[in-house]
Protein backbone atom coordinates (compact mmCIF):
# COMPACT_ATOMS: atom_id res chain seq x y z
CA UNK A 1 0.00 0.00 0.00
CA UNK A 2 1.11 3.39 -0.86
CA UNK A 3 0.10 6.02 0.98
CA UNK A 4 0.11 9.79 -0.68
CA UNK A 5 0.81 12.48 0.81
CA UNK A 6 -0.30 16.13 0.27
CA UNK A 7 1.64 17.93 -2.03
CA UNK A 8 4.43 20.04 -1.13
CA UNK A 9 3.45 23.90 -0.69
CA UNK A 10 5.53 25.29 -3.64
CA UNK A 11 4.53 21.96 -6.10
CA UNK A 12 3.32 22.96 -9.64
CA UNK A 13 2.07 21.17 -12.24
CA UNK A 14 4.64 20.62 -15.21
CA UNK A 15 4.12 21.81 -18.38
CA UNK A 16 2.91 19.05 -21.07
CA UNK A 17 6.38 17.41 -22.53
CA UNK A 18 6.31 13.82 -23.04
CA UNK A 19 2.98 11.91 -23.17
CA UNK A 20 2.48 7.95 -23.29
CA UNK A 21 3.22 7.51 -27.20
CA UNK A 22 7.04 8.83 -26.03
CA UNK A 23 9.49 5.91 -27.05
CA UNK A 24 10.99 6.24 -23.74
CA UNK A 25 8.03 5.89 -21.70
CA UNK A 26 7.40 2.81 -24.06
CA UNK A 27 10.45 1.48 -23.32
CA UNK A 28 10.05 2.43 -20.12
CA UNK A 29 7.08 0.49 -19.36
CA UNK A 30 7.96 -2.32 -21.16
CA UNK A 31 10.88 -2.75 -19.10
CA UNK A 32 9.61 -2.36 -16.10
CA UNK A 33 6.96 -5.26 -16.79
CA UNK A 34 9.26 -8.17 -17.85
CA UNK A 35 10.00 -6.97 -21.67
CA UNK A 36 13.68 -8.27 -22.61
CA UNK A 37 16.57 -5.57 -22.60
CA UNK A 38 18.82 -6.10 -25.57
CA UNK A 39 22.35 -4.86 -26.31
CA UNK A 40 20.84 -3.03 -28.80
CA UNK A 41 18.69 -1.37 -26.37
CA UNK A 42 21.90 -0.90 -24.21
CA UNK A 43 23.69 0.71 -27.38
CA UNK A 44 20.85 3.28 -28.50
CA UNK A 45 20.42 4.15 -24.72
CA UNK A 46 24.14 4.37 -24.49
CA UNK A 47 24.19 6.81 -27.15
CA UNK A 48 21.65 9.00 -26.37
CA UNK A 49 22.60 10.30 -23.44
CA UNK A 50 26.32 10.57 -24.27
CA UNK A 51 25.29 12.78 -26.80
CA UNK A 52 23.62 14.88 -24.10
CA UNK A 53 26.23 14.93 -21.27
CA UNK A 54 28.08 17.78 -22.33
CA UNK A 55 24.81 20.07 -22.33
CA UNK A 56 23.40 18.71 -19.00
CA UNK A 57 26.64 19.25 -17.55
CA UNK A 58 26.70 22.58 -17.75
CA UNK A 59 23.11 23.19 -16.42
CA UNK A 60 23.16 23.09 -12.23
CA UNK A 61 20.65 21.28 -10.06
CA UNK A 62 18.11 23.88 -10.18
CA UNK A 63 15.46 24.00 -7.24
CA UNK A 64 12.63 22.88 -9.63
CA UNK A 65 14.38 19.76 -10.03
CA UNK A 66 16.04 19.09 -6.74
CA UNK A 67 12.69 19.60 -4.73
CA UNK A 68 10.99 16.31 -5.52
CA UNK A 69 14.74 14.62 -4.18
CA UNK A 70 14.68 16.82 -1.43
CA UNK A 71 10.82 16.16 -0.24
CA UNK A 72 11.30 12.79 -0.50
CA UNK A 73 13.82 12.62 2.08
CA UNK A 74 12.37 15.00 4.50
CA UNK A 75 8.82 13.39 4.53
CA UNK A 76 9.54 9.63 3.20
CA UNK A 77 12.24 9.46 5.36
CA UNK A 78 14.64 7.27 4.11
CA UNK A 79 17.46 5.77 6.04
CA UNK A 80 20.61 8.26 5.76
CA UNK A 81 23.00 6.50 7.63
CA UNK A 82 22.54 3.66 4.67
CA UNK A 83 24.55 2.82 1.37
CA UNK A 84 22.90 4.45 -1.77
CA UNK A 85 23.38 3.02 -4.89
CA UNK A 86 22.03 5.53 -7.34
CA UNK A 87 21.16 3.62 -10.82
CA UNK A 88 20.73 6.11 -14.04
CA UNK A 89 23.22 9.10 -11.66
CA UNK A 90 24.01 10.80 -15.15
CA UNK A 91 26.23 13.94 -14.59
CA UNK A 92 25.52 13.71 -11.02
CA UNK A 93 22.66 15.59 -9.98
CA UNK A 94 21.81 12.92 -7.04
CA UNK A 95 25.09 12.89 -6.38
CA UNK A 96 25.39 16.50 -5.53
CA UNK A 97 21.84 16.64 -2.93
CA UNK A 98 23.46 13.36 -1.12
CA UNK A 99 26.93 14.51 -0.61
CA UNK A 100 27.02 15.20 3.06
CA UNK A 101 23.43 13.63 3.66
CA UNK A 102 23.62 9.98 2.75
CA UNK A 103 26.87 8.22 4.50
CA UNK A 104 27.35 6.47 1.44
CA UNK A 105 26.61 6.75 -1.97
CA UNK A 106 28.07 4.75 -5.58
CA UNK A 107 26.80 6.74 -8.21
CA UNK A 108 25.70 4.17 -11.74
CA UNK A 109 25.41 4.99 -14.96
CA UNK A 110 25.24 3.36 -18.58
CA UNK A 111 26.85 6.32 -20.39
CA UNK A 112 30.43 6.99 -20.47
CA UNK A 113 30.15 10.41 -21.01
CA UNK A 114 27.73 10.98 -18.91
CA UNK A 115 29.93 9.59 -15.88
CA UNK A 116 32.83 11.54 -17.60
CA UNK A 117 30.83 14.82 -17.00
CA UNK A 118 29.58 13.66 -13.63
CA UNK A 119 31.68 15.61 -10.81
CA UNK A 120 34.54 13.84 -9.04
CA UNK A 121 34.52 13.54 -5.54
CA UNK A 122 31.30 12.99 -4.42
CA UNK A 123 30.87 9.46 -5.07
CA UNK A 124 32.26 6.43 -6.76
CA UNK A 125 31.24 6.10 -10.30
CA UNK A 126 30.23 3.27 -11.92
CA UNK A 127 30.31 1.94 -15.37
CA UNK A 128 27.17 -0.25 -16.06
CA UNK A 129 24.47 -1.99 -17.35
CA UNK A 130 21.61 -1.77 -14.24
CA UNK A 131 19.79 -5.00 -16.17
CA UNK A 132 23.67 -6.60 -15.44
CA UNK A 133 24.81 -4.54 -11.54
CA UNK A 134 28.43 -5.18 -10.37
CA UNK A 135 27.43 -5.50 -6.91
CA UNK A 136 26.75 -8.71 -5.00
CA UNK A 137 23.45 -9.67 -3.41
CA UNK A 138 22.08 -7.08 -0.58
CA UNK A 139 25.03 -4.67 -1.51
CA UNK A 140 22.66 -1.35 -1.21
CA UNK A 141 20.63 -0.14 1.78
CA UNK A 142 19.05 2.50 -0.67
CA UNK A 143 18.37 2.43 -4.43
CA UNK A 144 17.85 6.11 -5.54
CA UNK A 145 16.58 6.17 -9.35
CA UNK A 146 15.88 9.70 -10.83
CA UNK A 147 14.40 9.90 -14.48
CA UNK A 148 15.52 6.31 -14.79
CA UNK A 149 14.64 2.99 -15.65
CA UNK A 150 13.32 0.25 -13.46
CA UNK A 151 15.00 -3.28 -13.72
CA UNK A 152 12.57 -4.47 -10.81
CA UNK A 153 14.92 -7.80 -10.84
CA UNK A 154 18.38 -6.43 -10.12
CA UNK A 155 16.82 -3.81 -7.97
CA UNK A 156 15.48 -6.62 -5.87
CA UNK A 157 18.59 -8.70 -5.83
CA UNK A 158 21.07 -5.76 -4.73
CA UNK A 159 18.71 -4.37 -2.33
CA UNK A 160 19.10 -5.45 0.96
CA UNK A 161 16.13 -6.96 3.22
CA UNK A 162 13.93 -3.76 4.50
CA UNK A 163 15.61 -1.97 1.81
CA UNK A 164 14.09 1.50 0.21
CA UNK A 165 13.31 2.27 -3.01
CA UNK A 166 13.63 6.11 -4.12
CA UNK A 167 11.97 6.86 -7.24
CA UNK A 168 11.95 10.58 -8.56
CA UNK A 169 10.86 11.87 -11.86
CA UNK A 170 10.97 15.40 -11.69
CA UNK A 171 8.47 16.49 -14.48
CA UNK A 172 6.00 14.12 -13.08
CA UNK A 173 3.79 11.88 -15.67
CA UNK A 174 5.55 14.58 -18.22
CA UNK A 175 8.80 13.16 -17.52
CA UNK A 176 10.10 10.67 -20.67
CA UNK A 177 10.69 7.82 -18.19
CA UNK A 178 8.00 7.71 -16.20
CA UNK A 179 5.96 5.09 -14.12
CA UNK A 180 3.54 5.77 -11.99
CA UNK A 181 4.61 5.10 -8.19
CA UNK A 182 2.04 2.20 -7.82
CA UNK A 183 3.31 0.68 -11.02
CA UNK A 184 6.75 0.89 -9.58
CA UNK A 185 5.98 -1.13 -6.17
CA UNK A 186 3.52 -3.77 -8.96
CA UNK A 187 7.14 -3.94 -10.92
CA UNK A 188 8.97 -5.04 -7.97
CA UNK A 189 9.02 -8.16 -6.71
CA UNK A 190 7.39 -8.59 -4.01
CA UNK A 191 4.76 -6.45 -1.56
CA UNK A 192 6.03 -2.97 -0.79
CA UNK A 193 4.91 -0.23 1.13
CA UNK A 194 5.71 3.74 1.16
CA UNK A 195 4.76 7.30 0.85
CA UNK A 196 4.68 9.26 -2.45
CA UNK A 197 3.88 12.89 -2.94
CA UNK A 198 4.58 15.80 -5.40
CA UNK A 199 7.39 18.63 -5.03
CA UNK A 200 8.94 21.37 -7.75
CA UNK A 201 7.33 19.99 -10.69
CA UNK A 202 7.81 15.99 -9.88
CA UNK A 203 6.56 13.17 -8.14
CA UNK A 204 8.59 11.52 -5.96
CA UNK A 205 7.93 7.71 -4.37
CA UNK A 206 9.59 6.08 -0.90
CA UNK A 207 9.30 2.05 -1.05
CA UNK A 208 9.89 -0.11 1.78
CA UNK A 209 9.80 -4.24 1.47
CA UNK A 210 6.77 -5.10 3.49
Amino acid sequence: MITELPAHPEYREPSSFAGPEHPMRQLTRAMAFGEPWTSRDAERVATVFDGLAAEWSERHVDPTKAAPVLDAIERGRPPLDARWIELGSGTGAGARLLHGVAREQVSVDLSEQMLAHAPTGLAPKVRADSSRLPFIDDAADVVLMINMLLFPIEVDRILRPGGHVVWINTLGDQTPIHLPPADVAEALPGAWTGVASNAGTGLWAVLERA
